[in-house]
């Protein structure tokens, strides 16, 4: 695991100056790679490469960064894993296309690879996670590539004006930042995204000319052709809706034939020259990871989980119950007032695009806990938008099966009047027989919103009501041009897909790699840990696929499946219990520990200076929920994170 960045431009700088900046550029994600550095530049060509490695196979100088092909002609920049490299090293040593190896490394490998086979059908033939930049010197071209599911980030995009114009592109917008090409203007017209959200999506970034490639995405261009061409070797979209192939004789082949393809990309993942652990919350995708990783391996694993003092939302005690049952060394760390104090203020630096994920505080304080131990942790990412255990797929699909009997004017008449009622009445006529349990949505604020959920005319605009935290973010900004993203306007073909596996293929798309893998991403590499995930091996997302919904969603149980693997190793008593997911209580901490934090952020008349948001609108909302009317912890974290990185001076505040 490491970081990567360069930049390319017209020539006319010196080698050293050239070095100075690209050296600049990867300091400021050193964190990436505290273990090696290295930088590779070519004056006459404009181009420079900048590297940081966490080294964690083949430890020795043979897999220094930036590497250089056995011909010469390429060179690479790399951020990942590809854990067939052993494999792809005896194919290419098979057919004659093996250079005199230097080393073990899957850099070296990926370079003969894209020798031999070129790099599109390099990535198709790699197992892994990645992010690529691959400089063409016969062509003088740069190739951008990332991984099929998302797992690491790459951020490029043209900046500056006249001379100072380059093209720069980094693991993280820090090291673009660096630069002094970067213009630094942020983009309005995302910020209502980044509340509907939580996050900035799909190739959008925070600010304007700087893009993120896709999952399964890889750029082009050179200065003779300087706007990049993307093309797509692997396509999520179009493995979702392929047809169900895999038709078992029985469930229980389909359940051996998981476990054995899960075995497979766990033992591959396991693959490492430095201490290995995992993360475990309890729940059936950890659980299953750990399960399998400790049936392959000859000494207990190493797992670590993170526990709450508010018993609603505490996991730890079935992580460690689970631990005990499988056999691990376990770790864990509860969250105190003084803990949280300590984490969220560096939040904004650790996520240099603002992130509005909460469990990103329990997932960086597990990577901390777990990188004073380990140097990489397997984790069950994937497993809930692979396999349906979002408790809002069962939830959407029924809704519409359900109430998208009735005509949708009259649902929307009914909305209309639920609507009409305000929430505090709903809550005096609704509290004495469902109280409002701590910290969590009113009753008047969630009946308000299952209204609105009536109103739906599709799956498509139910699951994106489903996955919004403000109904119209655009009030809150005024002047932004909201533009069109996969939940709407630019939604994939759907196929034969039922609604239930629509939202999951349109979350696989969106949600999976803009929030959950980028917060784990920030998240470990803050602390120099390695995250793997072996649930998005894509042939595991591939066969997931490939299954019958009622493999994943049987019996009125989720991930049906991967329940039955697990369970062949862990009691179904120790697993089977309502769904928590990583959720905290955020809108109890911004009216308790986090409350002056989220007052001087919040500020209206700051609010009102500053001019990204309408004051009035914020200012409503964290009034209401000071005074306990309604909890909008929801809501307001995503202007929380917005105005901290701003305070901070965003990604440009190391320039």
């Amino acid at each position: 695991m490491c970081g990567l960045t360069g930049y390319l431009a017209p020539p006319g700088d010196s080698r050293e100056a050239m070095r100075a900046r690209v050296q600049d550029m990867a300091a400021a994600i050193s964190y990436r790679g505290p273990d090696s550095s290295g930088d590779w530049v070519d004056p006459e060509a404009g181009i420079s490469f900048g590297h940081l490695r966490l080294a964690i196979v083949d430890l020795t100088d043979a897999g220094t960064q930036p590497m250089i092909s056995a011909s010469g002609r390429y060179v690479l920049v790399y951020n990942g894993e590809i854990y067939n490299h052993e494999d792809l090293r005896a194919e290419l040593a098979s057919t004659g296309a093996a250079p005199g190896w230097r080393g073990h490394s899957d850099t070296e490998v990926l370079l003969a690879g894209v020798e031999a086979w070129g790099l599109d059908e390099t990535l198709k033939r790699a197992i892994g996670m990645f992010a690529i930049a691959l400089w063409d010197r016969r062509d003088r071209r740069l190739m951008l590539g990332r991984d099929r599911l998302g797992e690491k980030p790459l951020y490029y995009g043209w900046q500056g004006q006249g001379a100072n114009r380059a093209f720069l592109f980094g693991s993280e917008l820090k090291a673009l930042a660096t630069h002094p090409a970067f213009e630094n203007d942020i983009d309005r017209n995302v910020l209502p995204e980044l509340l509907r959200h939580g996050h900035v999506g799909e190739d959008r970034s925070i600010y304007r000319g700087v893009r993120k490639l896709r999952p399964g995405e890889i750029a082009e261009l050179s200065l003779e052709a300087p706007d990049p061409v993307t093309r797509t070797y692997w396509s999520g979209a179009e493995v979702a809706i392929r047809p169900k192939t895999n038709r078992f004789a029985t469930p229980e082949a389909a359940v051996d034939a998981l476990e054995a393809l899960l075995l497979d990309a766990v033992g591959r993942q396991m693959m490492s020259d430095v201490p290995l652990g995992a993360f475990l919350s309890g729940g059936i995708d950890s659980s299953t990871i750990v399960a399998l990783m400790q049936r392959l391996s000859e000494r207990p694993v190493h797992t670590f989980s993170i526990g709450f003092h508010e018993a609603r939302y505490n996991e730890a005690e079935h992580a460690r119950a689970v631990a005990a049952h499988i056999g691990t060394h376990h770790t864990d760390l509860y969250i105190d007032e003084a803990t949280l104090l300590g984490v969220v203020p560096k939040l904004a630096s650790m996520y240099d695009e603002p992130q509005a994920d909460s469990s990103q505080i329990p997932t960086y304080l597990v990577a901390k806990l777990a990188r004073e131990h380990v140097t990489v942790a397997l984790s069950g990412d994937g497993g809930d938008e692979l396999f349906a255990g979002y408790d809002r797929y069962r939830q959407g699909a029924d809704l519409m099966s359900g109430v998208g009997r009735i005509p949708l004017p009259l649902r929307q008449a009914i909305a209309g009047g639920v609507r009409a009622i305000p929430t505090g009445v709903w809550d005096r006529v609704i509290d004495p027989v469902r109280p409002t349990p701590q910290g969590k949505e009113h009753n008047g604020q969630r009946l308000h919103r299952l209204a609105d959920y009536l109103r739906s005319s599709d799956t498509d605009a139910l699951h994106r009501k489903l996955v919004s935290r403000w109904r119209f973010p655009e009030a809150a900004v005024p002047g932004a041009a909201v533009p069109g993203t996969l939940l709407d306007i630019h939604a994939p073909d759907r196929g034969q897909l039922c609604d239930m596996e629509r939202m999951m293929q349109l979350d696989m798309l969106t949600y999976m790699p803009d929030d959950i893998l980028a917060k784990v991403d920030r998240a470990t590499m803050a602390v120099s840990l390695e995250s793997r995930a072996p649930l998005l091996d894509h042939r595991v997302a591939e066969f997931a696929w490939s299954l019958p919904q009622d493999l994943k969603h049987r019996d009125g149980l989720s991930k049906w499946v991967l329940r039955q693997v697990l369970y062949r190793h862990v009691p179904a008593s120790l697993i089977d219990r309502p769904k928590m997911g990583f959720e905290v209580p955020i809108g109890l901490w911004l009216r308790g520990p986090l409350k002056d934090w989220a007052a001087a952020l919040l500020d209206r008349d700051r609010l009102a200076c500053e001019g990204w948001f309408d004051a009035d609108v914020i200012t409503r909302h964290w009034t209401a929920h000071l005074e306990g009317r309604a909890n909008f912890g929801l809501q307001l974290w995503p202007v929380c994170m917005f105005q901290a990185w701003l305070e901070r001076g965003g990604a440009a505040a190391g320039r």
